[in-house]
């Protein structure tokens, strides 16, 4: 009887664990990075600066990355290109 008990609180503790990890952590990745700081820059030359600083903060938190510069490179963030609005429009800058 004593077996099973542990093995159940062991197989509880190491979902409560994965769950932690997951949530914790953007997509995976191991670091968070600083999105206002990133997000900042890449919106500086924007004609829209509120609404840029607004859509690229979404992108960075779901996707955990900005590309590098003002604009385009997205190759660099595959996730941060991919994401559209819900008009199927391209959503991050």
């Amino acid at each position: 009887m004593a077996c099973k008990a542990g093995r159940s609180l062991l197989c509880i503790s190491l979902v409560a664990v994965l769950l932690l990890v997951e949530t914790a952590t953007p997509h995976g990745q191991a670091y968070a990075i600083d999105c206002s700081a990133r997000c900042g820059y890449r919106c500086s030359k924007s004609g829209r600066a509120k609404m840029c600083l607004r859509a690229c903060g979404t992108c960075c938190q779901r996707c955990g990355c900005v590309p590098p510069g003002t604009s385009g490179n997205e190759n660099v963030c595959p996730c941060y290109a991919n994401m559209t609005t819900h008009n199927g429009r391209h959503k991050c800058p």
